[in-house]
């Protein structure tokens, strides 16, 4: 089976893989006027394979569908205008689009009692997703409420997309290794759900694709 053909029936693989590749890529696209423009062009390539996936769940896919337009005109703007509200209403929508996609995840991985190759690839692909959307939650926090987020080095600067991320990724794995720390009340809330999002999808979610995968055996 051709690397290809393998994608095209595990689209979930497909999301994981470049979910993991953008983790690599991200920091490179930050520095640079094109980097940028890579990173825009990435996240919707991100956003069409998370609606591929979207579409195997018993979930409304025509709602995934109307956010990612939304999405991508208002990107398209931004690109145009730079403004800050802006570019926070694309980070708080970005947000929702996530989430649902987790919960179309999910619900895909719950439809059945059998555990296939392609919801294993799902649970991975679910992880970087939640933690995605908890990314653009907390870049929405930081425009809305500047100085939400501090770290090590530069405290007073406004944190990255790859700071923002590390830290979802962080939180939510329960790992807590970073050096990002949220000030705020409403940044504290966000992370305290978010490390809650974590245990809950590792002991319901991921457990019991365990379980089935060893009753299968």
């Amino acid at each position: 089976m051709s690397p290809i053909t393998y994608l095209v029936r595990h689209p979930s693989a497909g999301l994981l893989f470049v979910q993991l590749l953008g983790v690599l890529l991200y920091p490179w696209m930050e520095s640079t006027q094109f980097g940028r423009a890579l990173f825009g062009t990435f996240g919707l390539l991100v956003l069409g394979l998370a609606l591929r996936v979207v579409k195997r769940s018993p979930a409304e896919t025509w709602l995934a569908v109307v956010l990612a337009l939304v999405v991508l005109l208002l990107t398209l703007l931004d690109m145009l205008i730079t403004s800050q509200p802006l570019e926070a209403l694309i980070a708080l929508l970005e947000a929702v689009f996530y989430f649902y996609a987790t919960v179309c995840l999910i619900a895909y991985m719950n439809a059945d009692l059998h555990a296939s190759t392609d919801e294993l690839y799902a649970a991975g692909a679910t992880f970087t997703v939640l933690a995605w959307a908890f990314a653009h939650l907390f870049t929405f926090c930081q425009l809305l409420a500047p100085g939400s987020f501090t770290a090590a080095v530069d405290p007073e600067a406004a944190r990255t997309w790859m700071e923002l991320l590390f830290l979802s990724f962080t939180t939510l794995s329960g790992v807590g290794l970073g050096d990002i720390i949220p000030l705020t009340p409403v940044a504290r809330s966000l992370v305290m759900i978010e490390e809650f999002a974590g245990v809950m999808y590792l002991a319901l979610v991921v457990s019991r694709l365990i379980a089935l995968t060893v009753a299968k055996r």
